[in-house]
């Protein structure tokens, strides 16, 4: 890993002063009495532990490991059973995907035009940026939880002021104007990417084909409320997996159905495996190598919040171009052999067998030749 190379003492001690400094973000989210664990692995965000949450009447937990702390974060919070979320603005986007429960979400701006919505477990939206929302639990018998992920550290980060950041008196009229459809399941399909800002049900959405990730499979890419986070769906066939790839940083990738395991690895380090399930949070560092693995009897499917992956001159995404070809996505035909064994064990705990022998053999005749 890059933080664990070593340089002389001498040049040390003249950085020594800049050594875990708190950024403006960190001393916010310390302010607001909650914690931030510093995880590239969550086993399940519906059990993770909370903190009461003041300011805002709920109870909540930041997510969010060194490698990402100045560009993305993640946090989960509870909506008390019968309760609200204190209404809140702020000047940073914000992706929020519903992990538990039933509820609603209004949503106005600074011209009091405001429109409602509601949401169940598996919902997905974003929040129009500096837009007035609160969120609203429909159980008075129990609690409601959702995930998200925003922006809000670069912001922090830059303006070293939350009464600026959350008190900012303005509506970008570009990204919402109290449009009445704004949040309803419509959404126009354009290659990948399906312009919508309201997913009622992730879990089930249909996807589109991609066979460039390995093994088939699908896929859909989302870019909400006209903001800069992007996301995907991408989901697997039992007794496949897909190819290892890198990318930026900041990818929380959440698990929506299936169970499986993931491979994490720097370039030249050993791969870690994690074990996942529905819930389960993982978050590959900066440039690190990570591979999806369908262990288990079912289709597995997972959402991923990104900040940012390199392209080529055509738009394409470097994690989807092959190394052979300077691009940042493993070849079959190049990976470890421990990979296929590894996937072979988890296959014969449930009975069954991979089933990659075809696709193998499909990469075969389209495969690159290796760079010299």
């Amino acid at each position: 890993m890059a933080n664990d190379v070593k340089v002389s003492d001498e040049l040390a001690n003249k950085f020594s002063t800049e050594k875990d400094k708190n950024t403006p973000y960190v001393s916010w989210v310390t302010a607001e009495g909650l914690d931030i664990i510093p995880a590239h692995y969550i086993p399940n965000l519906r059990h993770v532990e909370l903190k009461p949450w003041a300011r805002r009447e709920g109870r909540g937990v930041y997510i969010n490991h060194e490698a990402s702390r100045t560009s993305n974060d993640c946090y989960v919070c509870e909506i008390p059973a019968g309760k609200s979320l204190v209404p809140q603005r702020q000047l940073f986007e914000e992706m929020v995907l519903v992990l538990e429960g039933r509820g609603s979400t209004a949503v106005w701006n600074g011209e009091g035009k405001r429109i409602t919505f509601e949401w169940k477990a598996g919902a997905m939206f974003a929040i129009p940026l500096n837009c007035w929302h609160q969120h609203f639990n429909g159980s008075g018998t129990a609690p409601a939880r959702y995930v998200a992920v925003t922006n809000g550290p670069a912001v922090m980060n830059l303006y070293d002021d939350p009464n600026f950041v959350f008190a900012m008196d303005y509506d970008f009229k570009n990204r919402f104007a109290g449009e009445p459809d704004y949040f309803t399941a419509k959404g126009e399909q354009k290659g990948f990417l399906l312009e919508t800002n309201f997913i009622p049900d992730a879990v089930n959405l249909p996807l589109q084909e991609a066979k460039e990730r390995g093994a088939g499979g699908g896929h859909i890419r989302f870019n909400m409320a006209k903001g800069s986070i992007p996301s995907h769906i991408s989901q697997f066939a039992v007794g496949t997996y897909k190819k290892g790839h890198a990318h930026g940083p900041g990818a929380h990738v959440i698990v929506l159905s299936g169970e499986g395991y993931s491979l994490m690895w720097p370039e030249g380090e050993a791969p870690t495996r994690y074990d996942w399930q529905v819930g389960t949070l993982i978050v590959p560092p900066n440039r690190w190598f990570h591979q999806h693995f369908n262990g288990g009897a079912k289709q597995a499917r997972y959402l991923a919040f990104k900040h940012f992956s390199p392209r080529n001159a055509q738009g394409v995404p470097l994690s989807w171009i092959s190394r052979r070809l300077g691009g940042n996505q493993i070849d079959y035909a190049d990976e470890s052999p421990e990979v296929r064994a590894m996937f072979a064990d988890a296959m014969a705990k449930h009975g069954l067998e991979p089933r990659m022998d075809e696709v193998y053999q499909k990469e075969l005749a389209t495969l690159p030749p290796k760079a010299a």
